[in-house]
């Protein structure tokens, strides 16, 4: 799969919207942490485009963007940290979000 020509915001907005539906919906506080780290427009952009895709082709994206971008350690820390805080936005860290966090993790290293 090509990589998409996604900003880092929109890599960013696009991780985030697909953690936050490891528990298949997404809150407000959630959709709030992720406007707080992009712009509305951006936000609005990149859920329309997650919205159309699949499970697969999430990660596809999400995997090419990242090494598109030769994103470095310390970035996939600092997204993952973003994942972190996002599951934390609603007070209930569950077992679907800590999965979701794992595999993340293991995927993104």
């Amino acid at each position: 799969m090509e990589a998409p020509n996604w900003t880092k915001d929109e890599l960013i907005a696009y991780t985030l919207l697909y953690a936050a539906h490891s528990d298949l919906k997404e809150n407000n506080h959630e959709r709030n942490v992720i406007i707080s780290k992009v712009d509305m427009q951006t936000f609005q952009k990149i859920h329309d485009e997650f919205s159309a895709d699949n499970d697969f082709q999430s990660i596809q994206k999400i995997l090419a963007s990242i090494e598109k971008h030769q994103y470095s350690k310390e970035n996939l820390d600092q997204i993952l940290a973003d994942i972190k805080g996002l599951f934390f936005a609603d007070g209930d860290f569950d077992i679907r979000e800590h999965s979701m966090l794992l595999f993340l993790k293991r995927i993104l290293n």
